[in-house]
């Protein structure tokens, strides 16, 4: 609910998490990418609308547009 799905920069994400970037980048991020749950863009991480779904939520409006094409 606080980035509406994003995007966000990897290192609001870590102060918000109080986690370290390199750990986001190593650990969490690529098993989130892999899962479907997060894209990559150049403004930052976006939240999918599989992760939106996977979490029983509905899916923002901006967000539709930003993960098509």
């Amino acid at each position: 609910d606080r980035f509406a799905g994003g995007p966000v920069g990897i290192d609001t994400l870590a102060a918000a998490i109080s986690e370290e970037r390199a750990t986001i980048e190593d650990v969490y991020e690529p098993y989130l990418l892999q899962a479907g749950f997060i894209e990559r863009t150049a403004r930052g991480r976006i939240a999918t609308a599989k992760a939106f779904e996977h979490f029983g939520r509905k899916t923002p409006p901006r967000q539709q547009t930003l993960t098509e094409g």
